[in-house]
């Protein structure tokens, strides 16, 4: 899989941007604060349908602007695509992928397989449950449409019960939460499947990594936040039941797929309290390609990889490893300086500046 071609109007700082790819290596390179990460954000608009750092799609569109659009063609090994992506600032948002126009965002997934590497990863290893379950929602809704659909029936269901939670009577009683524990059970258990499956298969792949990299013993495991022998809608909808007085006495849904996480070690102590910040950064880095070759597992074609400014984040040694591991594959890689960034006759180079984009 890979990108040929990227095109801009009105996106971020950039009032019109054409450029070209090579299918291997394009480092993308200047000062800070000149673009560099607004063109991999937009190449990841098209992985996951929205900004991986802004709230709103009101953010991506340039100041004055009414729109935004963004257009880019990719390739499989079995066909070409083409998709516009059109950002308005009255909230309106289109996407067409070869003409014809996604209607959901959960349609958008699986087209274009995209991993991103940048900085912020320690979140993953040192920050809360809920960057976790971000990132794990995210990884598998790519590869699994279905899963972002039981995501939302899940959170709509959430909303309702918790709401029947803090005014019981008036939506007619305890009788009323089965209701609702029927669609979290049903949803809940599926998403319970899909992420196991995932944190087990990455483990195996991250340990290994881990391993290469740093001669470290790293685990990663699933933590559910509802505690049942058997992933099924059944057994959580009984353990839900069981549990029904505890929720009403606190007002609100004390178990469930919310509650997650993911439990990190390294050689058995857990990373985000006793790591340094050097294996943290290490796990984390395992972690992402442990994704990348989950996918490759998944569709036997490598993701797009996107490196935003990580190649100053990591020593030398971290450094040869990852350029190793990357050397024949698609990778966009920002930086300020071009020597911590292997090359080869294959490689593309873009300089930055004030919005603009130089080819050399």
């Amino acid at each position: 899989m890979y990108i040929s071609s990227l095109s801009l109007k009105n996106f971020r700082n950039y009032k019109s941007l054409d450029i070209s790819f090579s299918p291997f290596t394009n480092v993308i390179y200047g000062d800070n604060a000149q673009g560099k990460t607004n063109i991999l954000e937009a190449l990841y608009m098209f992985a996951q349908g929205r900004s991986h750092r802004a709230k709103s799609d009101r953010e991506l569109i340039m100041f004055g602007e009414d729109a935004a659009r963004l257009s880019l063609d990719f390739h499989d090994s079995e066909r070409d695509y083409g998709a516009v992506m059109q950002l308005g600032r009255n909230g309106k948002k289109t996407i067409k992928i070869n003409h014809v126009q996604i209607s959901r965002l959960s349609k958008l997934m699986n087209y274009l397989n995209a991993v991103m590497f940048a900085p912020e990863d320690l979140t993953l290893i040192k920050g809360s449950p809920g960057a976790r379950r971000h990132y794990t929602d995210a990884a598998i809704s790519q590869l699994f449409p279905g899963y972002l659909s039981s995501l939302s029936d899940y959170q709509k269901a959430l909303i309702q019960k918790n709401n029947a939670l803090k005014n019981l009577s008036a939506y007619g009683g305890k009788t009323a939460l089965d209701v609702w524990n029927e669609q979290l059970a049903e949803s809940g258990a599926k998403i319970m499947n899909y992420r196991a499956e995932f944190i087990k298969s990455v483990n195996g792949y991250a340990k290994k990594i881990q391993a290469e990299i740093s001669k470290e013993e790293l685990d990663i495991s699933y933590a559910p936040g509802i505690r049942i022998d058997e992933m099924t809608a059944g057994a959580y909808y009984d353990f839900l039941r069981l549990h029904a007085d505890k929720e009403i006495a606190f007002y609100s849904s004390a178990y469930g797929i919310q509650r997650d996480d993911i439990i990190i070690k390294i050689n058995g102590a857990p990373a985000k309290i006793y790591a340094s910040q050097g294996q943290q950064r290490t796990a984390a880095l395992a972690l992402k390609i442990a994704q990348a070759e989950y996918i490759y597992e998944q569709k036997e074609e490598y993701p797009v990889l996107l490196l935003d400014d990580i190649m100053s984040e990591l020593d030398i040694n971290r450094r040869a490893y990852l350029s190793e591991r990357i050397r024949d594959k698609q990778v966009f890689i920002t930086s300020t300086d071009t020597d911590l960034v292997s090359s080869s006759n294959q490689t593309k180079l873009f300089k930055i500046k004030n919005g603009t984009a130089y080819e050399e």
